[in-house]
């Protein structure tokens, strides 16, 4: 958004490119499950270079991260691996004293998966 976005040309374009897929989907679901495996792999390795800019010496924040890059395979969902991170993170804040580290969003996310995961 610093860099534009302004006028409200982005959200027609994205519309348009949303309304585009409606009639590519069919043709993107042609694909074998197969053919796309390198293409994830090569995504998973790019993700990976960020596991370095993670503050390590602080169990607060390497926890949930690793919570997050563990449960997205292991739980074949990224939605539900991200939302354990959410929580993990909320709860550590919680457990070690840091409540004022926590922002509002990240506890009503938190909670949100927290529900989810209680009574889906």
């Amino acid at each position: 958004m610093e860099e534009g976005g302004r006028t409200g040309l982005t959200a027609l374009e994205v519309a348009a490119l949303f309304l585009a897929s409606l009639f590519l989907a069919p043709l993107a679901q042609t694909v074998p499950p197969y053919a796309t495996a390198p293409a994830l792999l090569f995504v998973a390795c790019l993700m990976a270079t960020s596991l370095g800019a993670i503050h390590w010496d602080e169990p607060t924040e390497y926890i949930p991260a690793l919570t997050i890059a563990l449960m997205i395979p292991l739980s074949y969902s990224i939605a539900t691996g991200i939302g354990l991170g959410f929580i993990a993170y909320v709860a550590l804040k919680l457990l070690s004293g840091r409540v004022h580290e926590i922002n509002a969003a990240s506890a009503a996310i938190a909670g949100a998966f927290l529900l989810k995961l209680i009574f889906a």
